[in-house]
């Protein structure tokens, strides 16, 4: 490619960046159409800097609109002397998804998104015989759950559902749940231990 090809691209680029900095200036002066322009010019680019950073679209979602509060809160101090203007937003988009993933740190199965996995641990050969057998009689205790309160248990603590959740899917109170899940645990340890 040669360089009179190269230039044009270059050209519309510091154009866009200039655009943006301008739209950035009327933002600073509360001109609320300037930040509807910016908001579609680059709401796309800025979303996919959260969403690499926050697994969940309704995370990724209200990260992205903090973002943009900011932003119009902020763009009287952007300085394009400093950096581009998507790179100055970019960086205010960033630092509130990490902002958002050290505020949301999941402490329990319930919290973790719905297609959760644990990590595996290092397979040990020697301890592989127990760990089927403890295995083999988990899965014979669970068959002896009612289809329903077995699905909820796997659910509940396999894939991390919550109550409420377990709830809808079965079309029953929250506390019937919670009661399901009580006592199926109860009829599982009852179970392993004899």
């Amino acid at each position: 490619m040669s360089t009179a090809e190269e230039t044009p691209k270059a050209t519309d680029s510091a154009a866009a960046g200039d655009d943006l900095a301008q739209l950035l200036g009327r933002v600073a002066a509360r001109d609320a159409a300037a930040f509807a322009t910016l908001y579609r010019a680059t709401h796309a680019v800025l979303y996919g800097v959260v969403a690499r950073i926050l697994t969940r679209g309704d995370a990724s979602g209200e990260a992205l609109q903090e973002a943009y509060v900011r932003i119009w809160e902020k763009a009287g101090e952007f300085d394009l002397a400093k950096g581009s203007p998507l790179a100055w937003m970019a960086t205010i988009a960033r630092n509130r998804a990490l902002d958002e993933v050290r505020r949301i740190r999941p402490t329990s199965l319930e919290e973790m998104p719905e297609g959760f996995e644990p990590a595996a641990e290092t397979v040990d050969p020697l301890a592989g015989r127990a760990r089927s057998e403890r295995l083999a009689a988990l899965l014979a205790c669970l068959g002896a759950l009612d289809a329903d309160k077995r699905e909820a248990v796997l659910l509940a603590y396999y894939r991390g559902f919550s109550r409420d959740a377990l709830a809808r899917r079965f079309g029953a109170p929250t506390a019937t749940i919670k009661t399901w899940l009580r006592r199926s645990l109860m009829q599982l340890r009852d179970c392993l231990e004899s």
